[in-house]
């Protein structure tokens, strides 16, 4: 720990003090630091980010190269440069990333992803302590959301099932005020909610990211030395001024222009195949065909918004914007349109054209039902089949390389094993956004259809919890067991996923 301590001296990390200022950290003055829920100094992303900035800090200090060999390789390593850095350059390491800690890990298997007996219960302060503030946050979020489903799915479930004699033409209009209060209600209370957690965790609101993030290798001296070079250049401040105006505004047309390339995507290229579905939704006969039909659609439509993830990513690296999660709330924004054209447009299509109930309630439970089965589905299987498909690749060339005589070889050692997992990223975007991307647009655009088709089928809020409080467990298991270690990532909200359950 006095190791890490002195890191986080050297690294001019900001910690929050028992008086409530976020103030730079000091080995000397440890006390005067607020300490984490579980008793320990540093959070799970401040060791993570002292633990890099230490293997990368080791470097050539001494006045000549040094020569190095590996695998009848040779290369040199040259003055001020770091290590690490040389031996991923040459191919030596091939990757940095986090272990699971197995009792830590085991005693969240056995607490949480396999506790049942509570559907809705989890503990979130050892979440935090082990995946880092985003991660917990989003559990948190969703944990509440299910709760919170029981008021609705019990309501819907008297509306559909209760005859209420005469008054029954006020059922559905009384369900609709219901909802949207509840909806109120529900995301004030996320927000205390979310301001307690902060307040527990003791993170600043404003601390959102470090100075020196994950990936940051050099202290934040060289921060202050630039902002001491702009003082010295305070002379010339109309001039910097005028550029940063230029900057900005520049930043701003080009949000313009990407925006607008995003929505005529969707009006011409998104919308007509929407409208064709819906068409042949229509003209399908059968239940069967319809229900293969919307399958068929699901796994297309994969595709083709994923692509045009990929290009609001790439759209997005020309954009002026500040910050990493800015970036990634650009992005949001821009493929939430996408998904949200490929989740509604066929609902809207039916109850605007047809204006027929029970038609609207036919294909939203088909959407529902096929859609979120779908997902899981893929969620959970498609990391088991990419770990299966890399532990046999290894083991088959090991066995090539090591046992030519064809006996049985294994993986040596748990870091192999954990190499070979897939990565907790999104399907697009990775180096902007990480896994969350997807776990919160699937529980967005679940929120927009339980909200704007309650009155079609209230019995929609049923299916909501139910897939929730699978969800819950089902995403604490892929997290534990199928997935990497994720890299801690700063977050003191869920960001701009917030406004869209707003707008919703």
């Amino acid at each position: 720990m006095g190791i890490l301590g002195r890191a986080a001296s050297e690294m001019q990390m900001k910690k929050l003090t028992c008086i409530g200022m976020e103030l730079q950290f000091e080995w000397e003055q440890v006390a005067a630091f607020v300490r984490q829920p579980d008793g320990s100094l540093f959070s799970w992303r401040e060791r993570f980010t002292c633990f890099r900035y230490l293997i990368y800090g080791i470097v050539n200090k001494t006045n000549s190269e040094i020569s190095l060999k590996f695998d009848d390789k040779e290369f040199y390593w040259k003055q001020n440069e770091s290590l690490l850095r040389r031996l991923e350059d040459e191919g030596v390491v091939k990757l940095v990333f986090p272990l699971h800690e197995e009792i830590k890990r085991k005693q969240l298997l056995r607490n949480w992803a396999l506790n049942w007996h509570d559907f809705t219960w989890q503990p979130i302060d050892e979440v935090y302590s082990y995946f880092g503030t985003k991660i917990a946050t989003y559990f948190a979020f969703l944990g509440m959301y299910t709760r919170w489903l029981f008021f609705p799915a019990v309501s819907g479930l008297a509306t559909q099932l209760i005859d209420f004699g005469s008054f029954q033409w006020l059922v559905l209009p009384a369900f609709f005020i219901f909802v949207i209060s509840w909806a109120v209600f529900f995301l004030q209370f996320w927000k205390r909610k979310n301001s307690a957690l902060l307040a527990r965790w003791g993170i600043n609101y404003s601390f959102a990211e470090y100075k020196a993030s994950a990936n940051e290798l050099e202290p934040i001296r060289h921060y202050l030395s630039i902002e001491r070079e702009e003082e010295k250049n305070f002379d010339d401040a109309p001039a910097e001024k005028r550029r940063l105006q230029r900057n900005e505004w520049s930043g701003v047309l080009l949000r313009i222009r990407n925006n607008a390339i995003i929505v005529l995507g969707i009006i011409c290229l998104q919308l007509p195949f929407e409208l064709a579905y819906a068409h042949l939704y229509e003209k399908t006969e059968t239940e069967a065909l319809r229900y293969v039909l919307t399958a068929l659609y699901l796994v297309a439509i994969q595709y083709y918004t994923r692509i045009g993830g990929k290009v609001s990513v790439i759209l997005i690296k020309y954009e002026n914007n500040q910050g990493e999660q800015s970036s990634a709330d650009s992005l949001i924004y821009k493929v939430f349109g996408l998904y949200f054209m490929q989740s509604y447009i066929g609902l809207f299509y039916h109850a605007s054209l047809y204006r027929d109930i029970l038609t609207l309630r036919k294909v939203l439970i088909q959407r529902l039902v096929v859609s979120q089965v779908l997902e899981n589905l893929i969620e959970n299987s498609i990391p088991y089949l990419k770990y299966s498909y890399k532990k046999y690749s290894a083991v088959h060339k090991k066995r090539e390389r090591e046992s030519p005589s064809g006996k049985s070889v294994r993986l040596s050692t748990r870091v192999e094993k954990e190499y070979l997992k897939p990565s907790y990223t999104a399907s697009i975007g990775e180096e902007l956004e990480d896994g969350l991307f997807d776990d919160f647009l699937e529980l967005a655009l679940q929120f927009g259809m339980i909200m704007m088709f309650a009155c079609a089928f209230p019995l929609i809020f049923c299916f909501a919890a139910l897939n929730n409080a699978t969800e819950i467990r089902a995403d604490a298991l892929k997290l534990l067991v199928m997935l990497k270690r994720p890299v801690p990532r700063a977050a003191a909200t869920i960001g701009a996923w917030l406004n869209i359950f707003q707008v919703h």
